[in-house]
């Protein structure tokens, strides 16, 4: 517990003069990496700026991708316009407890830079998704890599971990959920290089593509609804999770919960899928 530092992810410590000057060091990486080592385009950016900038007070906004290496996060905000040195306006992000957090030094250095400690195969009710939950209610961006786990095949985008979908539906205010596609960083950061290992440093003239969508909309209500509907005949075992949400009719067992989580995280992949496949198709232009 005490390694995770929650009290360095405050932007309180010490005036938040460390988030900012991480926040211009780790900009200035990926903006060299993005753009002067690589060549970067994007597809739709200015809806991503948008949300990011300019949506409502209060709202908050969440981001989902594919994971291709360990620099998508932060490379793939290093592209020119976006605002990666802002650290008020930048993102939270779901990260792997087992790498970013596994001693003092990086857990600090990542709670500077807004990773959140995520246990892989702790499920979706572990003790920091309540903390991710919390910046959401306060109206933050945040952003999830929903497969889980780094692929660098260019294969389809797997089955989506139920957790951003979670968050989701448990946000007091639903989020804008704009999904993300990319390909490129497993060429900059192969896992596999050198040795047969990932290379020391990020290679060099390579070409990314980064493909922003529209946001997905959900009608929450009519969906929780729809839930608790078709999950009266759920037999597959449950776990014993909490019921989450309040007032008869809106109140959703863990049936309901895993119907609609399930189909939240489908339609997410839906989409992210034909984005993949867009890119594939900008690649040839």
């Amino acid at each position: 517990m005490g390694r995770h530092m929650e009290w360095a992810g405050r932007m309180s410590h010490m005036w938040g003069i460390p988030r900012k000057m991480m926040f211009m060091a780790v900009g200035a990486f990926a903006k060299t990496v993005a753009n002067f080592l690589n060549t970067t385009s994007v597809h739709n950016a200015d809806t991503l700026i948008r949300n990011v900038r300019y949506r409502p007070p209060g709202v908050p906004l969440i981001t989902v991708s594919n994971h291709m290496s360990t620099l998508d996060d932060p490379v793939m905000w290093g592209f020119k316009g976006f605002p990666i040195f802002d650290a008020t306006l930048g993102r939270w992000v779901l990260a792997a407890e087992d790498i970013c957090f596994k001693n003092a030094v990086l857990s600090y250095f990542f709670r500077l830079g807004k990773c959140i400690p995520i246990t892989r195969g702790a499920g979706i009710h572990q003790e920091y998704m309540d903390e991710a939950l919390e910046h959401l209610r306060n109206g933050e961006w945040l952003h999830t890599f929903p497969e889980g786990k780094v692929t660098q095949e260019d294969v389809p985008i797997r089955r989506l971990k139920w957790g951003t979908a979670s968050l989701i539906v448990r946000s007091p205010v639903t989020p804008i959920v704009l999904p993300i596609v990319h390909r490129g960083f497993e060429e900059i950061m192969p896992e596999k290089s050198v040795f047969g290992r990932r290379p020391p440093v990020p290679l060099w003239c390579k070409k990314v593509k980064i493909i922003v969508g529209e946001p997905i909309l959900f009608d929450l209500p009519s969906m929780k609804q729809m839930a608790i509907s078709m999950s009266r005949n759920w037999s597959s075992p449950l776990l014993g999770w909490p019921a989450t949400g309040e007032g008869e009719g809106t109140r959703l067992d863990e049936a309901a919960q895993r119907f609609l989580y399930a189909h939240i995280s489908d339609q997410i992949r839906g989409v992210m899928e034909k984005l993949r496949t867009l890119s594939l198709e900008k690649l040839k232009i």
